[in-house]
């Protein structure tokens, strides 16, 4: 009877650790990039490999497939929050952690800078067990992180007046077609069904079946670019701009800090009063678009450049 007690002890153990044995990585797909990821296609998972723990980077969200309705405002290609964020192990569980940039803290002393950090919240947007460790690489089952509401579409149906919704995970899945992986980004894309009641005229509109909405979201995961000069915001710029508070600002000056928000544009010359760019600035053209609206974009963004 001792042996089978042990065993069971063992397994409780890995159980409580976050870890199992029986993930096969090699019969899985690997693809190398900017955060390394598995694919179980045959199961419908995605395991991450986080290797860098504490590092900032960028987490995009997007709605790729949208609703249909300029009403609803759920629309196709829409762009959805920007976060800086980073990785954070507590345990067996790897932390996404949405750093608070709001209120910030520019000085050498590292005292007072923390002292403003733990003063205002951060935000974990999830927490990722840990299912292996391979060396210093940890293994984590990403598949509901990806599966989730992340562009808020229950909630803008619900604002708009649209019905009551909400994820149905069994109706949705990895989109596997568009999950890639490249130096500097990661993107996952996934098919997202809500499901629920009380749809409205607008939703009623443009959906086969009203009780089911179903669109497609994608994860970006994007390396943060090098530090540029910052500009500081004019109202008679015509420019956007960012805005936090600076604890460190002496107290004639005004504590809410603003910048423009620009295209990092760098003369190749920078002497010169007219240089050619570093890096130009890129915009792309549907494929989809139809003529002659195609053409006439691009005649007036030529016009523009």
């Amino acid at each position: 009877m001792k042996k089978p007690l042990y065993l069971l002890s063992f397994l409780m153990l890995l159980s409580f650790l976050g870890f199992s044995q029986n993930l096969d990585l090699n019969k899985m797909s690997k693809k190398d990039g900017f955060v390394p990821f598995y694919l179980d296609e045959e199961k419908g998972k995605i395991y991450l490999e986080i290797s860098s723990l504490d590092k900032e980077f960028l987490y995009v969200n997007a709605l790729t497939a949208g609703v249909g309705s300029n009403d609803i405002g759920l629309d196709r290609g829409q762009l959805g929050d920007d976060r800086v964020v980073e990785f954070r192990r507590t345990g067996s569980k790897i932390l996404l952690v949405h750093k608070n940039y709001g209120f910030r803290a520019y000085t050498d002393n590292p005292y007072e800078a923390k002292s403003i950090q733990d003063a205002f919240a951060e935000s974990v947007l999830w927490g990722f067990e840990i299912v292996q460790k391979e060396g210093e690489k940890l293994i984590v089952d990403a598949t509901n992180f990806y599966l989730q509401d992340a562009h808020g579409v229950a909630e803008t149906l619900t604002r708009s007046r649209q019905g009551t919704y909400r994820v149905d995970a069994t109706r949705s899945g990895l989109y596997f077609q568009m999950i890639k992986n490249f130096p500097q980004n990661t993107e996952v894309e996934a098919t997202i069904t809500l499901t629920g009641t009380g749809a409205g005229g607008y939703l009623r509109s443009v959906t086969p079946t009203p009780e089911a909405v179903t669109v497609r979201m994608r994860h970006s995961f994007i390396a943060l670019p090098e530090l540029y000069a910052k500009r500081k915001f004019d109202p008679r710029a015509g420019f956007f701009f960012i805005s936090y508070q600076d604890y460190t600002t002496p107290i004639d000056e005004p504590l809410v800090k603003r910048f423009i928000s620009r295209h990092r544009l760098e003369k190749k010359d920078p002497v010169a009063a007219v240089s050619e760019v570093v890096e130009p600035i890129v915009y792309y053209l549907d494929r989809g678009t139809p003529e002659p609206v195609a053409s006439a974009l691009i005649e007036g963004g030529n016009w523009w450049a």
